[in-house]
């Protein structure tokens, strides 16, 4: 029984994970092929160009999904917090 509540526990906190970072893996990988592809197509070999670049694409990618980053990490918090009562009942 505490095996399964753990299992499922654990498993929505790595897809609720998933989900958080998800968009900003996805912008930070766009930003980083499209430079990559620039430099070589140009001949520009600056290494802080790419870094940069998805420093600010990822501050971007915060503002335009803060608020579906946030409601997911609430949602996960909440969940957590209304199982402490049958993770105590397990324990007993």
């Amino acid at each position: 029984m505490i095996e399964t509540f753990v299992l499922s526990s654990v498993q929505k906190a790595l897809l609720d994970g998933m989900w958080v970072l998800a968009p900003l893996i996805t912008i930070g990988l766009i930003v980083g092929l499209s430079v990559s592809i620039f430099q070589s197509l140009t001949q520009i070999q600056d290494a802080t160009l790419a870094f940069v670049l998805k420093i600010i694409a990822t501050f971007v990618g915060l503002f335009l999904f803060g608020n579906f980053i946030l409601a997911r990490l609430m949602n996960l918090s909440i969940f957590l917090f209304e199982r402490i009562p049958e993770m105590a009942n397990l324990l007993r």
